[in-house]
């Protein structure tokens, strides 16, 4: 099909008159018949990519979705534009509803899942009887960062593709550094990959780090930030309880309206919470990094990290959600000495411990939670030894604490942060201003950056603005 049909699609199917940078490349490469990974900025549009694909094979799309809330949103975006022949394979559905599904798999042009459930005998066999036209993998980062101490069956997608019949494949993220970028590859095993990279940086976001020299001193320092930054904001923590801390804090000390978000909350309590900052009830979110995959708002005026994510390429991914809209917007990381200390205890908690090999090994696994369950399950099922597992997670380990310590490095870095930035991912940049970030700037002016209290909207419920924001 031609490039005229493709501008046809777009207009008459999604309503826009052009695309975005990086949107008619990837699906140029994929009409050329090659697998791609795709690399657009946050809020690019890269769900469109595959939507317009499916109007020119006119076959199935299996898209593999890390999150519950995700998957569904995705179903919902793509019901509202028209199509009703779209389907989420997730433990949402109980046994009757899931045999229901899989029986009539052949009337569905959009078929989502998680890799876990790929990962199913039934499931699988069922998807190999269908003539899949694309493989999408959708936040495809997560192959790489997830897969090996996280969500093991993401390593399974390169067996899975070929039961599947190695059909051509998209692989869509935000934020992979060239060493990202190749393991993904490497682990989905596909040859013939075009790479479609657009610049990972965001012009309109302010990058600004605070330091504190006691926790104290942090809180305090957080509620005077949001005396200023009136919202909608995500302030993100890696831990649950004092997520909901600063929340309580931030309802008592502020005129902002805030809630936790985190995995402890049950899946209607995140849902109405999405929602609400959705439909601008809420002025802030303070949640783990649970809260975000999915979240479309383009009027986000900041993100804050009140501790420190996992990486550089997690922080970046994390403050992309910010100024959607073109408008101006801010990051701001908040450190005091010693905060990487949390996150290696984070680090090292994720790892099976010396006991939990024991336990596994004498079937006592009503000692283990689930995670290091299913995570050892994954290895031993696949013919490891222990000694070959500790190895996996003992190299694993070290790549992590190295990408830790990059992220102190930016910290700790006296120059243009963007420049910092765009060094990990292999840009150059040789333009900062004032608007870039704090170098040079003995104190951030945050009056640009300055927001009313929102107003409750009907926002969330208007699907055109969704897709519009999305878009």
């Amino acid at each position: 099909m031609n490039k005229t049909n493709v501008k046809q699609i777009l207009k008459k199917r999604f309503g826009f008159d052009s695309f975005n940078p990086g949107q008619e490349e990837t699906i140029q490469a994929l009409q050329s018949g090659k697998n791609v990974l795709s690399i657009l900025p946050t809020g690019a549009g890269k769900s469109l990519i595959y939507q317009i694909y499916s109007y020119l094979i006119n076959k199935p799309i299996v898209i593999v979705s890390p999150l519950l809330s995700l998957m569904n949103d995705q179903v919902e975006r793509i019901r509202y534009l028209g199509s009703s022949n779209v389907v989420a394979i997730n433990s949402e559905h109980d046994w009757k509803e899931r045999k229901s599904i899989l029986s009539n798999l052949e009337h569905y042009r959009y078929i989502f899942i998680s890799p876990e459930m790929l990962n199913q005998k039934e499931i699988n066999q069922s998807l190999a009887k269908l003539n899949i036209g694309l493989f999408v993998v959708d936040e495809a980062h997560c192959i790489s960062k997830w897969g090996i101490d996280f969500r093991p069956d993401y390593l399974s997608l390169k067996s899975n593709l070929k039961k599947l019949g190695n059909p051509q494949t998209l692989m869509l993220t935000a934020t992979a550094s060239k060493k990202v970028q190749d393991d993904i590859i490497k682990k989905i095993g596909i040859d013939n990959c075009s790479r479609i990279i657009e610049s990972v940086n965001r012009p309109n976001i302010f990058l600004a780090v605070q330091k504190t020299e006691t926790e104290m001193d942090k809180q305090s320092n957080l509620i005077y930030l949001l005396t200023k930054l009136k919202g909608p904001g995500i302030i993100y923590f890696s831990s649950k309880k004092m997520a909901n801390l600063m929340s309580d804090m931030i309802n008592l000390k502020t005129k902002l309206k805030s809630a936790p978000y985190h995995a402890d909350l049950s899946n209607s309590d995140r849902f109405k919470i999405q929602h609400q900052f959705m439909d601008n009830e809420l002025d802030v979110v303070c949640a783990t990094n649970a809260f975000g995959m999915g979240i479309d708002k383009s009027d986000i005026k900041f993100v804050i990290h009140y501790h420190l994510p996992k990486d550089l390429e997690s922080y970046v991914q994390e403050i992309g959600r910010a100024g959607r809209n073109g408008q101006p917007s801010i990051a701001i990381l908040m450190y005091s000495d010693g905060d990487e200390q949390i996150a290696l205890n984070l680090l090292e908690s994720s790892f099976p411990t010396e006991r939990d090999y024991e336990n596994y090994n004498k079937h006592k696994f009503n000692y283990l939670d689930e995670q290091t369950k299913r995570l050892l399950d994954f290895y031993y099922q696949h013919g490891y030894s222990e000694s070959q597992i500790k190895q996996i997670f003992k190299e694993n380990h070290s790549l992590k604490v190295k990408d830790l310590y990059k992220l102190v490095d930016y910290i700790n870095y006296v120059g243009c942060r963007r420049k910092f930035i765009q060094a990990n991912f292999d840009e150059n940049f040789d333009m900062h201003d004032d608007d870039c970030c704090d170098f040079q700037h003995d104190q951030i002016d945050l009056t640009p950056y300055e927001y009313f209290i929102t107003q409750p909207t009907n926002e969330f419920s208007d699907w055109k603005s969704i897709i519009n924001q999305l878009f």
